[in-house]
């Protein structure tokens, strides 16, 4: 999943919008129907290992690992493990692989640090940066990387806080307080150098809290050319075979200013693993929804998903779009295009999943079987035997707000237009300027409104991609609500097809600053009944908004108590024999390099660098398969027979990016940095058929870092374990 940097945004953004906006199906079909004619779906049974293996360091499951790879690690193992791993910043994961406090994770994870330190003049992006000396080293403003290094079990506090509560306003609301109380307990104790976690495991059967220890003085060491990083764009991305170089390297300095000495890190395997040895991945992935109930998952397969994937590809026709007319900016939104074809990709092969009628009668059976374990049991059937009625019933209620809690939250959601931003930001300012002083929000009053109200216009307004979002959000909602309701004749006029779509973008004033700033001075009465689309909009809709919005508070509200309850059912049914979904918190997740069958072909477990030359070729030289210019002539001590990318079985998802991937000695044999387009349907089920971890080879990395960018003193350190003087 490449530029991570930028899709860690966008993904946040993404995750408001599915968290605020449901969208509709437009057709009962799914793309898998004529499977149900020779497949009778009843044999459909659920898998041993649906739920993955992103096993946590709290309970890691010792007998399974002996059982199927012969392989007993002891405490020590797990300890010098879990401290190795690190979590870098809020979006990828990170590995020390020096006793010098030197650290790797994916180029895509650096794109946004590598900016930070570009100096006037230069082109890191472009040119990549090498510091071959430890003076050269880059210290990253704002970068931090976080190492776990205490987990406790805080269940039984949580659950009693939660059981503490009488509806279920006041039942979130002790569970937050008790959360805050922990976390914050852990800071007073042990200082500003650390940070705490309540991480909830099995929708709230566990609670743990986990404790880190955070390094602020993280230095940029090497980071390839963009072009290496990101090797055949997005056409590439998501599929194998893989020639990607997507690896970088910083390093943790402590308070002298000096390189942190720590004990543990991960050795370097300079020949990697070999096909069908077991490897592990030590990451963070980020979120999954494979304990979900069925009719959770039947909800986003035919509401949430499909709105996201109607934004994400109008929003990247818009960006392909505004390029070609605008030659000029590509450089400037390019990142834009790439994030959301990313994300594009990304939840096409999830809404895919869910409408494989193989992958949902997998999950039936998983949901039976374990509805059957709880109505065997009189006293777990008293407690939970009508959670899965309750959960169907929030989710029922839930698609009677879908429609109006998307049309009516356009500028609340991830992908809008500016000129409801804009918009919203009048409305807002009208609305405190008619309260007295005393009343209003503090960026509101007398004393500081000036500076509030000089930053209503919208000065760097980017009406060539705003245009085109208008025309897009306004057909979604027209969709919606229907073109001849009140609310969507504001945005059209009443005009169909294309002219309609253009409608409000064309009579609007939004992204032109002088009459912007001349509606202000008019007064809120003025703002409040502009007739300009967007405004009139906001108005006419806000208390219905503020309606669904209250409503669907209430209904998540009652269903996550539904939830955690339900996951107290599934952890005293199946306890730690099964994983937890992702947090964004450490996990061990185990697997065997391996290919598999695709295209009527077979992949090769390994690529080499000889492969990225015939790519190279093979597209003329043409950009996305370009190269940069040291890497155009390779040198004639480069082995082109190096492993450069490989493949393995292990479950990974997105904040997994910058993983380490190492062999039964803890030895660093790969760096995961995408899964295969098999992979995607993985946020709510793992099927290792064909769903493959991508990783860069270590011995790979270790070429290309001494005989193609000479940077011996840090291949030199990675063989070693420390920095060789």
């Amino acid at each position: 999943m490449k530029y991570k940097s930028t899709k860690a945004i966008l993904m946040s953004s993404l995750a408001l919008l599915t968290f605020f906006v449901v969208g509709c199906s437009s057709s009962s079909q799914t793309p898998n129907s004529q499977t149900e004619q020779w497949l009778n779906l009843d044999t459909v049974k659920a898998g041993k290992f649906d739920t993955g293996k992103m096993w946590t360091f709290d309970f890691p499951p010792k007998e399974y690992f002996k059982s199927e790879y012969n392989f007993s690690p002891d405490d020590e193992w797990l300890n010098n493990v879990r401290m190795s791993a690190l979590r870098f910043a809020s979006y990828c994961s990170a590995s020390f692989v020096s006793e010098d406090g030197l650290i790797m994770t994916n180029d895509h994870c650096a794109r946004a640090s590598v900016g930070k330190v570009n100096k006037e003049g230069e082109n890191l992006a472009e040119n990549g940066f090498i510091a071959y000396a430890l003076a050269d080293e880059r210290k990253v403003p704002g970068l931090f990387v976080s190492q776990l290094v205490e987990i406790k079990d805080v269940t039984a506090e949580v659950q009693s806080a939660i059981d503490a509560g009488k509806t279920d306003a006041e039942i979130a609301q002790n569970k937050q307080n008790k959360f805050s109380e922990l976390t914050d307990k852990v800071v007073a104790d042990k200082g500003k150098d650390y940070t705490a976690q309540v991480v909830t495991f099995y929708n709230g059967g566990k609670y743990s809290l986990y404790i880190y220890r955070k390094y602020d003085d993280v230095r940029l060491v090497f980071s390839p050319e963009v072009q290496m990083g990101f090797f055949g764009g997005d056409p590439d991305n998501f599929t194998y075979p893989r020639y990607d170089l997507d690896c970088s390297f910083f390093r943790v300095y402590d308070e002298n200013g000096q390189p942190l000495k720590t004990k543990n890190f991960f050795k370097w395997s300079p020949n990697g693993a070999v096909e069908g040895e077991p490897v592990f991945v030590v990451g963070n992935p980020g979120r999954t929804s494979r304990l979900s109930t069925t009719s959770i998952l039947e909800y986003q397969r035919d509401y949430s998903y499909p709105l996201t994937m109607d934004l994400l590809n109008g929003a990247v026709k818009i960006y392909e779009e505004v390029i070609a007319e605008h030659p000029d900016r590509l450089f400037e939104l390019q990142d834009q295009l790439f994030g959301m074809a990313n994300s594009q990709k990304a939840y096409k092969g999830i809404l895919d999943g869910l409408r494989n009628p193989i992958f949902m009668q997998k999950k039936k059976d998983f949901e039976n079987k374990f509805k059957s374990a709880v109505m065997a049991k009189p006293e777990l059937k008293a407690k939970y035997g009508e959670l899965w009625d309750k959960i169907a019933g929030t989710r029922a209620e839930a698609k009677v707000y879908f429609k109006r809690m998307a049309a009516f939250n356009v500028s609340g959601r991830g992908l809008s237009t500016e000129y409801f931003q804009v918009a919203n930001k009048l409305v807002t300012f009208a609305h405190q300027m008619k309260m007295p002083d005393a009343q209003r929000m503090p960026q509101y009053k007398d004393s500081v409104v000036e500076k509030t109200k000089a930053g209503l216009a919208p000065v760097k307004f980017d009406k060539a991609v705003a245009d085109k979002f208008a025309s897009l959000i306004v057909g979604i909602n027209v969709k919606l609500l229907g073109e001849d309701t009140e609310y969507a004749k504001i945005l059209t006029g009443g005009k169909k097809g294309k002219e309609a779509l253009q409608y409000a973008a064309n009579k609007s004033i939004l992204s032109d600053v002088e009459k912007v700033n001349q509606l202000v001075a008019k007064g809120a009465d003025a703002i409040l009944s502009s007739d300009d689309p967007f405004i009139q909009y906001a108005v006419k809709t806000e208390n219905q908004l503020d309606e669904v919005q209250a409503k669907s508070k209430e209904i998540n509200e009652r269903e996550a108590n539904y939830v955690q309850l339900l996951g107290r059912a599934l952890f005293e049914v199946y306890g730690t024999s099964i994983p937890p979904d992702a947090t964004f918190t450490l996990r061990l997740a185990d697997g065997v390099v391996k290919g598999y069958d695709y295209n009527g072909t077979k992949t090769p477990v390994n690529t080499t660098f000889y492969g990225l030359y015939d790519r190279y070729y093979s597209f003329k030289k043409q950009s996305p398969w370009n190269l940069p210019k040291r890497w155009e002539t390779p040198p004639a001590e480069f082995n082109l027979e190096t492993p450069m990318n490989f493949v393995s079985t292990n479950d990974i998802i997105g904040g997994n990016s910058g993983s380490p991937l190492i062999n039964k000695k803890a030895e660093i044999v790969g760096l995961a940095f995408d899964g295969n387009i098999e992979s995607l349907p993985g946020n709510f089920i793992f099927d290792d058929t064909a769903n493959r971890t991508v990783s860069v080879h270590s011995s790979g990395m270790l070429e290309a870092l001494q005989d193609m960018y000479k940077v011996t003193r840090l291949s030199e350190e990675l063989k070693a374990g420390k920095i060789v003087k």
